[in-house]
């Protein structure tokens, strides 16, 4: 079994389920955000439905140069579910075209000429999953915070069942 074929089906749960999160993103509470110190509802969400493009350049690509990032804005949730239906695609294809060769090779994060890391694409990779699941979480508790129904993740949620059951 390739590592492509280990990591797709995790892949593919994960994002359905995160999906259903960011469908839940009040628009009209962009700006809310749980402590001074925390990002914005708005920003956290399209955090959230940039990251799966983030797999396409590891996979892709040798390296991110944040310097070229965009910043961040306040996006309707249409707009950032269709950002993020986008990257899904786009990163799943971007997986299931992978050979084991490719994890290996160097990815790096930069800031200009400035290399803030270098890991196998295999590290990376992984670590990305994780933490979207991460950042995923914290939409949560925002959106219990704000009294928005949370759906079932791994299990029932305090106000949905089992998909399914």
């Amino acid at each position: 079994m390739s590592i492509a074929d280990t990591l797709l089906p995790e892949f593919d749960q994960e994002m359905a389920t995160t999906r259903r999160v960011l469908e839940r993103v009040p628009s009209d509470k962009g700006k809310w955000k749980p402590h001074q110190k925390s990002f914005p509802l708005a920003h956290l969400a399209q955090l959230v439905s940039g990251m799966p493009g983030w797999i396409t350049n590891m996979l892709r690509e040798t390296a991110l140069d944040l310097a070229s990032y965009p910043g961040y804005s306040y996006e309707t949730t249409e707009t950032l579910l269709a950002a993020f239906d986008k990257h899904v695609k786009e990163a799943r294809a971007a997986l299931a075209a992978s050979k084991d060769a490719d994890y290996q090779v160097p990815w790096s994060l930069k800031h200009g000429d400035r290399v803030l890391m270098t890991m196998p694409r295999g590290t990376v990779v992984r670590q990305t999953i994780n933490h979207l699941v991460h950042h995923r979480g914290q939409l949560t508790v925002y959106l219990r915070l704000l009294d928005v129904p949370v759906p079932s993740i791994y299990g029932p949620s305090g106000d949905e069942g089992m998909p399914g059951f």
